[in-house]
């Protein structure tokens, strides 16, 4: 049997090689490791840790959404404990990303806000690869696109149960120990 893609798939067991969706599964595959590769290269290039950029990456949508992002909200997302996020926060204050201010109504509570500086340095990083994945985009023919959207979201809710440890039928697996 062939070494799929560079995978090191050459038994077969991430799903069945003989499957005529096998291209598709690759593909997502690559796409998924380029979108890993570009993340980290940003944070790098940003002089930030990937858990930072996550962080500013959420802000950044909360407003977006006209959402207040807040410190618990991204202990949740990370899944770090509230001192950790502190020193987050002190790290993207200090190099002018972010901005911490009082939350409107719980006044225990703070918002948390980008900086013009903050979308500035995102803007000229991502601007290029945004325009390349427009275009990639509108090449799809307008009768498959429902097509594509019905399989990018299939695709994450799959892995959305994967990360939650379910298994094809949404079961949770037994545990080796019971």
């Amino acid at each position: 049997m062939e070494t799929n893609e560079g995978t090191g798939d050459e038994h077969g067991y991430w799903y069945d090689n003989t499957a005529a969706t096998t291209a598709i599964l690759h593909a997502l595959r690559r796409f998924r490791r380029a979108d890993q590769e570009m993340r980290r290269r940003m944070s790098a290039d940003m002089d930030m840790n990937v858990s930072d950029m996550q962080a500013l990456q959420h802000v950044i949508a909360a407003e977006a959404q006209g959402e207040p992002a807040t410190p618990r909200d991204l202990s949740a997302l990370l899944g770090i404990s509230s001192a950790s996020t502190t020193k987050l926060l002190d790290r993207l204050s200090a190099s002018g990303h972010l901005e911490r201010h009082p939350h409107p109504t719980d006044r225990r509570a703070l918002v948390l806000r980008s900086t013009p500086h903050a979308h500035s340095q995102i803007r000229a990083r991502m601007q290029r690869m945004h325009s390349g994945m427009e275009q990639a985009a509108a090449a799809v023919p307008p009768e498959s696109r429902a097509a594509v959207v019905a399989l990018l979201d299939a695709m994450a809710s799959a892995m959305a149960g994967a990360d939650a440890g379910e298994g094809s039928d949404g079961t949770r697996p037994q545990s080796p120990r019971g």
